[in-house]
């Protein structure tokens, strides 16, 4: 297999119910994985061009869900379903990351 253009990390974590710290889990990260999945297929991008990788806690639980899209390094917080064709067709198609999405907000 030939390295990847990119890595899409989704923070998969998930807590207990009714456990004080939020969860990217509970937030709705598995539909992410799934709407980052199809998108790819979707736009024709080959299997293991860009790899999407669930993860458990990346840190910024009350910021979730969060991703993380290497080689490049740029965290984006608060993703939602909608985001994620931006992300696909900005940052992963054009190269360039997400401005209106606030990338590495998490950091401020």
């Amino acid at each position: 297999m030939p390295k990847p253009k990119y890595h899409i990390l989704v923070c998969a974590n998930t807590r207990p119910p009714g456990h004080p710290k939020p969860s990217c889990g509970s937030a709705g990260s598995q539909q992410l994985l799934m709407a980052f999945n199809m998108g790819l297929m979707q736009r024709g991008i080959q299997p293991g061009e860009v790899l999407v990788t669930g993860t458990g806690c990346l840190g910024p639980c009350e910021q979730g869900p969060t991703v993380v899209v290497y080689p490049t390094g740029t965290w984006y917080a608060k993703v939602t379903e909608a985001d994620v064709t931006a992300i696909l067709d900005e940052h992963i198609v054009k190269g360039q990351p997400v401005e209106k999405l606030r990338p590495d907000s998490v950091w401020n």
